[in-house]
């Protein structure tokens, strides 16, 4: 796939698809004979897990140094593992706390709701 199909396919811009590449948020993509890139499932792979990294707020040091990682090979397994597990561990912690900010939001939103409603009770009194 060419690098606009890549950037079609999974809406991330071409600009940041080179930019993922060369500071090594995804591996050296293959290229064609020109020079081309060509991005064969293997890489599309590594674009559809950054992006969904990406989308849970893992940060992007920890993901360069994961796929520094990975390309080091099966000895490296317990330390990718660790980033993993760490990450994981900071995207708990945020959807707890954005649990805490949506519980606040709705018992707020509630108030408010009540409170109209009082306010609609007594302009129907007034009406009778």
């Amino acid at each position: 796939m060419t690098i606009a199909e890549v950037s079609k396919k999974y809406g991330i811009s071409a600009d940041t698809l080179r930019y993922y590449e060369r500071i090594g948020l995804i591996p050296p993509v293959p290229r064609t004979k020109s020079g081309i890139r060509d991005y064969d499932a293997n890489a599309c792979g590594w674009v559809e897990l950054m992006k969904c990294m990406r989308a849970a707020g893992v940060q992007i040091e920890a993901l360069v140094e994961y796929v520094a990682l990975f390309q080091k090979g099966d000895s490296t397994a317990d330390a990718r593992k660790a980033i993993l597990v760490e990450q994981r561990d900071s995207l708990v912690a945020r959807m707890e706390e954005m649990q805490r900010s949506l519980a606040r939001l709705d018992d707020k939103i509630a108030r408010y709701e009540q409170g109209l409603m009082t306010k609609e009770k007594l302009l129907r009194r007034e009406d009778h």
